[in-house]
């Protein structure tokens, strides 16, 4: 495989993550790390750091709106629920090495 088709297919993929991502609202944040170990706002941190690295200027607010497809603000208002005791215990032992 060519080194074009290659990133082509990479980004495919990873638009295809970031919709499926915007379209399970459902599904909180601090249940993708507990589970994965990333959540949206580590894919959005990673997307800003790669155009940093290539010289383009992007803050984390204008990152989160291209992983969220809105204003983080605004989905944490319409679709981010408070964390359960049972989910902060999670996070605290699926990090606790961090």
């Amino acid at each position: 495989m060519d080194r074009q088709t290659e990133l082509e297919l990479e980004a495919a993929a990873f638009r295809r993550l970031r919709d499926h991502l915007r379209a399970r609202t459902d599904v909180q944040n601090i249940d993708l790390m507990n589970l994965s170990g990333f959540c949206r706002n580590c894919l959005s941190r990673w997307y800003m750091e790669a155009a940093q690295e290539r010289g383009i200027d992007m803050d984390k607010d204008a990152a989160k709106e291209i992983v969220y497809g809105m204003l983080y603000d605004d989905w944490k208002a319409r679709y981010q629920t408070e964390a359960t005791p049972e989910q902060q215990a999670a996070f605290a032992e699926s990090h606790k090495d961090h």
